[in-house]
Parts: C-alpha cells; sequence; structure tokens
C-alpha cells in the first residue's frame, strides 16, 4: 500500500466508523439483526430501517414472514437495545406495483416467478437504497449471504463461504452501481450457526428466532390462493392434455400447476409416470408427457444483468456455469449473447424443469465470482 493511501474502515471507507453513516436494511430477523448490532459496536453511525411491505393488519398475525408485524416489532427492540435511530418506512403501494402484481400476471402466464429476486431489485435495492442515501448515509447494509469484494476493476459479487446460505441466485440483478453501495457484511461467515452466536454475544432477542422460510405475502406457499384474492376468476378449470393429444382428465385451474410437477394431478393408475411439460394458458390447458420431455439443454434469457469486467457483447461465447433453479448447483454452459440483454444458453447436460419465469444466474467456473444472469422467458 502506497504511504500516502488513506486507511480504510472495515466497511472499506476512507474514514473513522463513527463518522461513516450506515443504513441497515432490517427485517427482523437474526440475519440484519446481527449486522445492525456488529456495526454498532463496531462505533458507526448505524441507522436501522425496516420495510412495511403488506398491510400491517394481516401482517401482524402472521408470524415467520419476513417485514411482517412482529418483525417490525423485532427490528424496533434490537435498535434500542444497541441505541441506534429506527424507521419504519410505509412501501406498501410499491411493493405491490413492483412486485405483488408482477408476481400474479406471472403465475397467470405460466410462468413460475421468484418475487424475492423482484423485491430485492426493485424495493430493496433501488427504492430503500436511495432512501439511504438521502439520509446522507455512506453505505447501505444488509444481511444477505453474499460476498462483495474491490477487483481490479472495482466491486465484484461474490458466492458465500458457507454454500448452505449462499444467496447469490435472488441478487443477481444487483447492478454495478448498487454494488458501490451495498455492504454485506455476513458473507464470509461459514455456517448460521456463527450468526446465532453472535446474536447470542450481542443478547439479541432474535438469537433463536427461526429463519422465514415463505414468500412473505404468500403464507404457508399457497401460492394459488394468494392468486385468486389477486385476481378473481383466475382459477378457471380445463383440461389435462397428454402430449399425444390424449385428454387424461380435468384441473382445476393452470394457477395450480408448475413445470415438473408430478404429484396432485389426479390421474393416477397409469403405465408410466407423467409430469406437467407445459402450461397452455390460453387453451386452459396443462400440458403432462414423459420425464425426459422435461429435459431442456437450449434456454433463452433476457433482461440479462452483466456483472462481468468485459463488455457481454464482446464475446461471441462465454464458458460459465449457470443456476437455473436456486435449489440446483451451478452447471457448465455456454452463454452466446443476442445482445446486451439477451442471450442463448446451452447447458452442457440437459436440465429438467427449467421453467419461463425462473432466473438463469451466471457463474465464473473457476471462482467463486457472480457475472449476473437474466430471466428465463420462454422454451424452445
Amino acid at each position: 500500500m502506497p504511504l500516502d493511501a488513506p486507511i480504510l474502515n472495515s466497511l472499506g471507507l476512507p474514514k473513522p466508523p463513527s463518522e461513516t453513516r450506515v443504513v441497515v436494511a432490517m427485517s427482523g430477523g437474526v440475519d440484519s439483526s446481527v449486522v445492525a448490532a456488529m456495526l454498532a459496536e463496531e462505533g458507526y453511525d448505524v441507522v436501522g430501517v425496516t420495510l412495511q411491505l403488506y398491510d400491517h393488519g394481516a401482517a401482524l398475525a402472521k408470524k415467520g414472514a419476513c417485514c411482517a408485524g412482529v418483525d417490525i416489532h423485532d427490528a424496533r427492540r434490537v435498535a434500542e437495545q444497541m441505541g441506534f435511530p429506527h424507521y419504519v418506512l410505509d412501501y406498501e403501494n410499491i411493493f405491490r406495483d413492483a412486485v405483488i402484481d408482477e408476481f400474479a400476471e406471472s403465475y397467470l402466464g405460466g410462468a413460475t416467478p421468484v418475487p424475492c429476486i423482484r423485491c430485492n431489485e426493485r424495493v430493496k435495492f433501488k427504492d430503500l437504497l436511495e432512501t439511504a442515501k438521502d439520509l446522507d448515509a455512506d453505505c447501505m447494509a444488509t444481511g444477505h449471504y453474499i460476498q462483495r469484494m474491490v477487483g481490479d476493476h472495482g466491486a465484484e459479487l461474490h458466492s458465500a463461504a458457507d454454500a448452505n446460505r449462499d444467496q447469490s441466485y435472488f441478487l443477481f440483478s444487483t447492478t454495478p452501481e448498487q454494488l458501490d453501495y451495498l455492504r454485506f457484511p455476513l458473507g464470509h461467515l461459514k455456517s448460521k450457526a456463527e450468526t446465532r452466536a453472535l446474536a447470542a454475544k450481542y443478547g439479541l432477542s432474535v438469537a433463536d428466532k427461526p429463519d422465514s422460510q415463505d414468500i412473505c405475502f404468500v403464507p404457508d406457499g399457497n401460492y394459488a390462493s394468494v392468486i385468486e384474492k389477486l385476481r378473481p376468476g383466475a382459477a378457471e378449470p380445463g383440461e389435462i392434455v397428454h402430449t399425444d393429444g390424449r385428454v387424461m382428465g380435468t384441473h382445476r385451474g393452470v394457477i395450480h400447476y408448475t413445470i415438473g410437477q408430478r404429484r396432485g394431478l389426479g390421474i393416477g393408475g397409469l403405465a408410466e409416470p407423467l409430469y406437467v411439460v407445459k402450461l397452455d394458458v390460453d387453451r386452459k390447458q396443462v400440458i403432462v408427457g414423459p420425464k425426459e420431455m422435461l429435459a431442456t439443454r437450449k434456454v433463452p434469457v433476457r433482461e440479462i444483468n452483466w456483472l462481468g469486467d468485459a463488455p457481454f457483447t464482446s464475446r461471441e461465447e462465454w464458458h460459465l456455469s449457470v443456476k437455473v433453479r436456486s435449489t440446483r448447483p451451478p452447471r457448465e454452459a455456454i452463454v452466446r449473447p443476442i445482445s446486451e440483454t439477451e442471450a442463448e444458453v446451452e447447458l452442457v447436460v440437459a436440465e429438467e424443469g427449467v421453467s419461463p419465469g425462473q432466473a438463469c444466474v451466471f457463474y465464473d467456473p473457476d471462482s467463486s465470482r457472480i457475472f449476473g444472469g437474466g430471466w428465463i422467458w420462454r422454451g424452445y
């Protein structure tokens, strides 16, 4: 380091923690609570912000979901205990317009959306980030399990040290400009047990709080019931049709089915198991076929957010690893740019159940770096 180089604090900023304001996005869970407590103990000027994303009355009745009423209370208690200000912002209209409405429309269109990605992209890392800047914060910190590293060309996004907690699939759309401003203090931890140990060390009441499992506005994972409330009449019945044209039975609405589904089709007693291979919304048909029909090698991707150093279109093809579902490991692929925001992704080994509405996230096969990704939008 040159002799005249500024001394950086633990957040990589060239001034003492006491002169560094950090807005911490607090969901009320253990992860973001630990981030806030950790930074407060280090002497940073911490400001906690919690988003009220949907009706507070309904939220109070639902535990275990991000940003519900009980979680707002928990976030406030942590702030009081650690001695920093805490604000609750009403983002209900923004959340409905930016996330919930698209979620409903995607399901009605036969896709399988991932609303947590849109929430990060359009609410937390857009509107909330701008709010943090309005509060004169030097950066914004979250409890996500992902790593931000500084390379030769600026800030880079890297997978979390704990592969079991890695949230890179849900954060691929983070832009370089956002990455300059964001910090992820938990990304280097080796396990969730370390996070809970830190919560216990700080004496936080949320130290043993269970992780939320559901999408925050979808109680008990029942997507269809939420869609029916948002779009009355959406669950119109239709036919279950084999790929060879045979009508196998009837269904109670396309919104109740997803690509790759086998159970709950109500067409038992067959010689071979059948899977949902396509959803034809216009004809109100659920198309079923044998498992091999789920295998896909070519995946069209659009709305690409590219995080590589060289321009995306500077090569005819990129040899990367990709994830086409959050629960699957990255697989070898060839990514061929069509434009700066569109590409054809060819999987070296076919994957089953590739579905429109899911993300396709790009990884460096030789390191932990994430090169962005895009949205799967139709089948070939």
